[in-house]
């Protein structure tokens, strides 16, 4: 599976509902299990005495060859509940149901999974309500399309018509990519280079001095190019562009003692602080969701 097919998951996902103008936000608070469901889940871990975690492969800087955000984010949970960590990375399928299925309430058809709980999960409405076999909860991070420039080539950047000439480049299959496809009324167009895995490809590319300006997920950009005076991140410029969307975890929906317990250790990583130096070491400002 080639690498974008996880950024064409997420984007596919989260585009809707977190990028234009009048969109739902995201709810924030944990799913309400049903009144009848069981309360083992946690038990059953504790006797196995380890926690599987479900992390997405080729996603950085959540995780990339067995590092990342997402693995310390992981390393961090289990201690909370004291438990060793085993970690289940998978390469993402075409859409996020099929994510939901094969890594939380069922497990693939290859025979990997499901595991305990699946990280990077964005915390939408509509994707609860058409998966009733999970909880999705406990955001904890708010992920948000922004792009980055050469100060050099570009000192200032009101619109994207300060880039009329220059060479942006942007993951073709990501959001980022769509919307600086559709801009203007495709003004942009010839201008973009858009053969990439992902926003930090996009940002190597800038740092190489190929392009003018890097489109892609903020944490991408900012994991690349964090402490070079060189370059200057901002929001993308559109109108129409909401302030990004929350990605947080999904377990079976009968696991309520399981939610429970990781959104209390969370809860507790953020109001340490811990959460924010998890972000700050991969150099990804952490943004409260």
């Amino acid at each position: 599976m080639k690498p974008s097919v996880g950024r064409r998951r997420l984007m596919a996902a989260t585009a809707a509902m977190a990028c234009l103008a009048g969109a739902a936000a995201a709810p924030v608070a944990l799913a309400q299990a049903p009144a009848d469901a069981g309360g083992a889940a946690l038990a059953r871990i504790r006797a196995r005495g380890r926690l599987v975690v479900g992390v997405y492969n080729d996603l950085p800087p959540f995780h990339l060859a067995g590092r990342g955000i997402d693995v310390d984010l992981a390393e961090a949970l289990s201690r909370a509940l004291g438990l060793e960590l085993t970690l289940l990375p998978f390469n993402a399928d075409e859409n996020m149901n099929d994510d939901l299925r094969n890594l939380v309430w069922r497990g693939h058809y290859l025979g990997f999974g499901p595991a305990d709980v699946l990280l990077h999960v964005p915390v939408d409405a509509p994707l609860m309500q058409g998966n009733p076999q999970v909880q999705i909860f406990a955001p904890y991070f708010r992920e948000r399309v922004m792009i980055a420039r050469d100060l050099q080539r570009v000192a200032k950047m009101d619109s994207l018509a300060d880039l009329a000439g220059q060479k942006i480049a942007v993951p073709g299959q990501s959001l980022a990519g769509w919307l600086l496809i559709g801009a203007d009324g495709g003004a942009y167009r010839e201008q973009l280079v858009t053969r990439l895995a992902n926003g930090v490809d996009a940002a190597h590319a800038l740092q190489r001095g190929e392009v003018a300006a890097a489109a892609g997920h903020a944490s991408e950009l900012e994991s690349a190019l964090a402490g070079d005076p060189r370059f200057a991140i901002q929001p993308l410029p559109l109108p129409r562009l909401r302030d990004g969307w929350a990605v947080g975890f999904a377990v079976k929906r009968q696991a309520t003692d399981l939610a429970q317990a990781l959104q209390a250790a969370v809860n507790d990583l953020s109001r340490s602080g811990e959460l924010a130096r998890l972000f700050a070491r991969a150099g990804v400002a952490w943004r409260a969701p």
